[in-house]
């Protein structure tokens, strides 16, 4: 069974330095009937106004993966880390017993685009920590790359949880699969294009709920630019 999610039902907030669209239940945004899918928990999508940013705050008890589509995010938090998410960069960080940080745009004329992503831990109270790295674009083209799974196999960054993240960029007519096990659930986000799933046409924004299927086949789709997915595998 495949639940779509469209686009333009996400909850949305414009605060002028912050455009932001919330596929699950966030801060102000309350939805019942979306407050998240198996673990995964927010899937915000984000434009930060060159010169702005989220201020010092606080986290517990979540893993936050951070994916810049355009721009560049500076981060800095209480662990002592500072670095400057980019595109094709994965940064994990788990919140844990408590973490403080910031995300700021720093360029004087470009926004940031990114997508905030928030699963919760098979463990409460664990030690705070940081990842970050890279993955080329060719790595992800026309095929499903891993980004973090909770070992951390092939490069990908470790989540404590029973999910793993997987991306692909696809060119027109091009098409990647994943096998769903009998007692796996998957969300399958778009970042940008628009492709087929199983059947169902899907565009940037659209998120689709996914179980009971064995065999997903994602399709990209022509248009302006090749399409970018987010497929989630979870518990």
């Amino acid at each position: 069974m495949i639940t779509v999610r469209p686009a333009g039902q996400r909850g949305h907030f414009d605060h002028g330095w912050l455009n932001t669209y919330h596929t699950f239940s966030f801060a102000d945004y309350y939805d019942p009937e979306h407050m998240g899918f198996r673990a995964l928990r927010v899937i915000n999508e984000d434009w930060v106004q060159p010169g702005h940013g989220f201020g010092t705050h606080p986290h517990r008890d979540m893993e936050i993966v951070t994916y810049v589509l355009e721009g560049g995010l500076s981060h800095k938090d209480s662990m002592g880390n500072g670095s400057t998410i980019l595109p094709g960069d994965v940064q994990r960080m788990s919140a844990g017993t408590g973490v403080l940080h910031s995300e700021f745009n720093h360029s004087k004329d470009e926004p940031v685009h990114l997508l905030q992503i928030w699963l919760l831990p098979e463990t409460r109270g664990i030690t705070p920590s940081y990842e970050q790295k890279n993955f080329a674009r060719e790595e992800k083209l026309n095929r499903l790359r891993l980004l973090a799974s909770p070992d951390g196999r092939d490069g990908a960054v470790a989540i404590h949880q029973d999910a793993e993240l997987y991306t692909s960029v696809l060119e027109a007519g091009k098409a990647v699969h994943h096998t769903l096990q009998s007692d796996r659930y998957a969300w399958l986000q778009v970042a940008r294009g628009t492709v087929n799933l199983n059947g169902n046409k899907l565009k940037h924004g659209d998120g689709a709920a996914i179980s009971n299927e064995k065999q997903l086949n994602i399709i990209g789709l022509p248009g302006d630019e090749d399409a970018e997915v987010l497929l989630f595998s979870l518990a």
